[in-house]
């Protein structure tokens, strides 16, 4: 983008921020010193060129050091995450989770300027509108005083704090909960954490239940109901479904979906209310599943009884792309091919398993691939 184009795009952009309700002189004195970050433009559009597998994902996330720093957390901050419990419903461990998965309690928040990232992002059309919503969000929290502008530092998407809010979560769930009078996300781990709780609430964390668990399933279970149905408890023990342990499943009256993020091979587990209600914080399954996971280690639990296996092929976009369109040329269709394992793709890849004979888990396996003739690794 050419001087000329950014300079005119900020010019737009503070007109949009003083029509929205941020004060002249706040919009005029921030944008007045915003660049343009080049760095935000690569790493919006790096791509990576393999997928991340669950073993990889979890290990590197779900570590003895994290669980560690989260228990000592958890004993450090008792008294404000008591609290925060109290008045939220959600409970300390799945709150140092969030915080340690998030920014490692507090100890990267992120070294992008904020209002430059959001604007360089702005004026990029491939998301134009969300972004100059995140910017003007960040434009009000600056007007209200909850930190400086040259002081508000973050992620190159422009998610800030010690959880990692984004501008307009921040407007709408952030809080002073060290009565300072300012929603402080950087600086006030009260406010933080407090905020994290609030948000969890307001999307409909159920306190009487955990996230989910890790289960066993029995010989030649049927695997194509591992895609997104949601059942009672009583329904899964029925198909002879138990915890890790081997013991019954709680009866309890809700519903669970079961999550395969390995396939067949890996480990099992049933998703509760409160797994969507994580997702919702972020989209992906493998994240929830460490939210759970960690809350569960930093609240003095052992590991995983049957671990992800680490050997399982990281797939490339290319190769992605190949088995879609193999798929789609043998009848079982995804969509437009476009490089990523979404559900659309793992319920073609359960149709042809099933209709081949196969464990259908939806898991693109080095034996599916090779059923495919599709080169793993390649």
């Amino acid at each position: 983008m050419t001087d000329a184009a950014f300079a005119e795009c900020k010019a737009g952009l503070q007109d949009k921020a003083v029509q929205a309700g941020v004060s002249a002189d706040t919009a005029s004195r921030v944008m007045a010193d915003v660049s343009y970050l080049e760095r935000v433009i690569e790493l919006d559009r790096r791509q990576p060129e393999f997928t991340t597998t669950f073993a990889d994902y979890l290990n590197r996330r779900v570590n003895e050091s994290r669980i560690s720093k989260g228990r000592e957390m958890l004993a450090e901050h008792k008294d404000l995450l008591a609290r925060v419990t109290r008045e939220t419903g959600v409970p300390a461990p799945y709150l140092v989770a969030f915080w340690g998965l998030e920014t490692n309690y507090g100890s990267h928040f992120g070294k992008m300027q904020v209002p430059s990232a959001l604007t360089t992002l702005a004026c990029d059309p491939r998301r134009t509108t969300f972004f100059t919503e995140q910017l003007i969000a960040a434009l009000r929290i600056i007007d209200e005083g909850a930190i400086p502008a040259e002081q508000m530092e973050g992620s190159w998407a422009g998610a800030m704090g010690h959880v990692q809010f984004m501008p307009t979560v921040f407007l709408k769930h952030a809080v002073d909960a060290d009565g300072d009078g300012r929603r402080d996300l950087w600086n006030s781990l009260p406010d933080a954490m407090m905020s994290a709780g609030k948000f969890l609430e307001s999307m409909g964390w159920d306190g009487d239940y955990r996230w989910g668990r890790e289960v066993l399933l029995p010989e030649n279970f049927d695997f194509s109901q591992a895609d997104g149905r949601r059942l009672p408890l009583a329904e899964w023990r029925k198909l002879g479904i138990t915890d890790a342990f081997g013991n019954a499943l709680a009866r309890e009256p809700i519903e669970a979906a079961l999550v395969v993020p390995s396939g067949h091979q890996g480990p099992a587990f049933l998703a509760y209310s409160n797994f969507r209600v994580i997702m919702g914080w972020n989209r992906s399954e493998f994240y929830a599943i460490a939210v759970g996971h960690l809350a569960d280690r930093v609240a003095g639990a052992g590991g995983l009884q049957n671990p992800p296996p680490e050997d399982q092929p990281a797939l490339s976009r290319d190769q992605i792309m190949q088995l879609q369109e193999t798929l789609s040329a043998k009848g079982y269709s995804s969509g437009e091919p476009d490089g990523i394992l979404g559900s659309n793709t793992r319920k073609a890849i359960r149709q042809y398993q099933k209709a081949e004979g196969l464990i259908a888990d939806g898991f693109p396996s080095g034996q599916l691939l090779q059923a495919l003739d599709i080169q793993a690794g390649s």
